[in-house]
């Protein structure tokens, strides 16, 4: 192969890559691949929201749920075109080859149907990583796309490197050439758990996309380390240690949560207002019961809403998850 990409397998990735295939084992071994698949909804829940919300979509897991049993939500019209492309887009995850161009291409057209006009095709201008008002990547010109995922395309045919390191890579090369107008980020993010899938079908509905969400700081500050050395081994080692902890938290009833989420938990009854449960926990500040309870306990799946669709009701009200522990 003429083209490789620069990386370097350090002793941590090494290490990271025995964790993580000793917990896939201890899954088989143990018969919790089927708790697995009984969690595979709201997994693939999590994974579609952890994917969006990194790039803004506002909706939350209950919104996403009302949408995927085709229910009405109240939402923007842009954030509900991008969670049933994201639906469509991982339901055809078995129909795709990771080694072909032409099912990234439409990939990226299912997700971004209707959401940009260059939906399905490689951009035709400058584009840059944006941080606030920072741009903190500047993405090859527009006529050096073709090549460079044809360059990259061709490496991934031909690599011999553990399933768990060319995933990572083929992420990172995916994000630093940035192919499209927009939807790289979860694109990129798509064709890393339709490699994992692959190689492990338990990857087909483990949330790796809400726990890079939950470190998403992290996650655009492994980018930026590995372009400044040019060497992506700093991003594949943040990949795979997210990797790491969400199959080690996978699968089980309720998520690793806060303390606060847990003492909301201890409190909720039956069906309660928001007021009523910031009252059981002797909370005065609205703002952070919001931020440290509330919010954690919606993004983590542990309660949800009874009005899904109106997340803003007067008459909303939240009860613990079905399936979730105490």
């Amino acid at each position: 192969m003429s083209y490789q990409p620069p990386f370097t397998i350090t002793p941590r990735i090494i290490d990271l890559i025995s964790q993580i295939s000793e917990v896939l084992g201890r899954l088989s071994e143990n018969g919790d691949a089927e708790q697995a698949l009984r969690l595979r909804r709201i997994n693939r829940i999590r994974t579609i929201r952890g994917s969006l919300a990194i790039e803004g979509n506002t909706l939350s897991e209950g919104q996403i749920t009302a949408l995927l049993d085709g229910k009405h939500v109240i939402a923007p019209p842009r954030e509900i075109q991008e969670v049933k492309n994201a639906i469509a887009a991982y339901d055809k995850l078995e129909a795709w080859r990771v080694d072909s161009e032409a099912d990234l291409l439409e990939a990226h057209r299912v997700l971004m149907r209707g959401l940009i006009n260059e939906s399905g095709m490689y951009r035709e201008g400058g584009v840059g990583v944006m941080k606030g008002a920072e741009v903190i990547h500047m993405a090859p010109p527009a006529k050096r796309v073709p090549v460079l995922m044809a360059e990259l395309f061709q490496w991934v045919n031909g690599s011999e490197h553990h399933p768990l390191i060319t995933s990572s890579v083929i992420h990172y090369e995916f994000e630093f050439i940035h192919p499209f107008a927009d939807g790289n980020g979860r694109t990129g993010r798509l064709w890393q758990t339709l490699l994992l899938k692959q190689w492990n079908p338990l990857f087909g509905d483990m949330p790796v996309e809400s726990m890079i969400y939950a470190n998403q700081e992290s996650y655009y500050l492994a980018l930026q380390e590995s372009t400044a050395e040019s060497d992506s081994a700093y991003f594949i080692t943040f990949i795979l240690e997210m990797i790491l902890h969400t199959v080690s938290a996978t699968p089980q009833d309720s998520p690793q949560v806060t303390p606060q989420v847990n003492r909301m938990l201890e409190v909720l009854q039956g069906e309660m207002t928001r007021t009523e449960i910031q009252q059981a926990l002797g909370l005065r500040d609205r703002k952070s019961f919001r931020d440290r309870y509330l919010k954690p306990a919606l993004q983590a799946g542990v309660i949800e809403m009874t009005l899904p669709d109106k997340p803003n009701s007067r008459l909303q009200k939240y009860r613990l998850r079905s399936g979730s522990k105490r």
